[in-house]
């Protein structure tokens, strides 16, 4: 009898996916953790180990001292599928991940509204790319997650001030976006989540007053003010006033959602969107291969997401049939 081989899950954040092994424990499906932040391949082996690997690396890595993981990964990302290793978020999804830049052309070649934005390598173009672009506008790291390097400048004279100081920062690839900042319609962006392709959930997420990081699964209020599940949070997760709530959004965003998730190779992740309250339009500006899910699911959404996931993960790893991952 053919041992079955484990299914790999590459991270390197130490508390993100705590319920995705306590679902994969509880089924007995044998899996083996992969440090991204200190791991090692082999270019001249011929086959993996693995009966499915599952990139759950993260482009604020860098944010946790560990900058090597992210562009080591799209390597060992691209090994794996030389040797048609099943990969859940793989090279595409994770090429689209690490650059906010990309995401706008991919948006661009789908016809879908995003904000306006220029894409410059050097601070000193900043003031000149947001000609033409109403203020405020953000200075957006390439290479971000977590909210981490963005900046709001509230007026030209702000951001020139910034440039003559030398404090503009343009991350990891010295590559950022100069975008308009909207003024969100009722005080939310809403993150539609996505399995497979298809329309998983949506939450309405309400940040806190100055912050970018929009993190659902480090919300631990619901919009009533109700504290979730403290253990559902990431340890992590500062309580900074953030709040959730289930949403419905139109057919027509779970529709166009579903098509960016397909173009851009993503199998498991979340679209967000917000209603730019000058013109009462949608904008998407953030594609995420990286996917923690909300805080206490059950009691925000209905459903645990990780059981739907791990179902997903049996189908893609070939330890059940494909009619038993029909409905994911």
């Amino acid at each position: 009898m053919t041992a079955i081989r484990p299914l790999a899950i590459y991270h390197e954040h130490p508390d993100w996916f705590r319920p995705l092994f306590a679902e994969l424990d509880a089924r007995g499906i044998p899996y083996e953790r992969l440090d991204a932040a200190a791991h090692v391949f082999d270019p001249s082996e011929t086959e993996s180990p693995y009966s499915l690997v599952f990139n759950r690396a993260s482009p604020s890595a860098y944010l946790r001292g560990h900058a090597q993981t992210t562009f080591y990964t799209l390597h060992f990302l691209r090994h794996l599928e030389s040797l048609d290793v099943p990969v859940v978020n793989g090279v595409a999804a994770y090429t689209n991940e690490l650059s906010k830049a990309t995401q706008l052309d991919l948006l661009r070649t789908l016809g879908l509204p995003y904000p306006k934005s220029r894409v410059i390598n050097h601070p000193s173009q900043a003031v000149a790319a947001a000609e033409g672009l109403r203020y405020p506008v953000l200075v957006k790291a390439n290479v971000g997650g977590s909210g981490a390097g963005i900046v709001k400048y509230e007026t030209r004279e702000a951001l020139e001030t910034a440039v003559a100081a030398g404090t503009v920062d343009l991350g990891v690839d010295s590559t950022a976006l100069v975008q308009e900042a909207a003024p969100l319609r009722d005080g939310h962006i809403t993150r539609v989540e996505t399995l497979n392709g298809k329309y998983l959930y949506a939450i309405n997420v309400y940040p806190a007053v100055g912050s970018f990081d929009l993190c659902p699964a480090d919300a631990c209020q619901t919009t009533g003010g109700v504290e979730l599940v403290r253990g559902a949070c990431a340890i992590d997760a500062p309580k900074s006033g953030m709040r959730v709530e289930r949403a419905d959004p139109p057919a027509e965003i779970i529709a166009q959602v579903e098509r960016i998730s397909q173009a851009a190779g993503i199998d498991v992740g979340g679209i967000e969107y917000l209603v730019d309250d000058r013109d009462g339009q949608h904008y998407f500006y953030d594609v995420n291969a990286l996917s923690n899910f909300v805080a206490d699911a059950v009691n925000v959404i209905g459903f645990d997401p990780f059981a739907k996931l791990v179902d997903y993960l049996e189908v893609r790893a070939g330890l059940v049939g494909a009619e038993a991952g029909a409905s994911v």
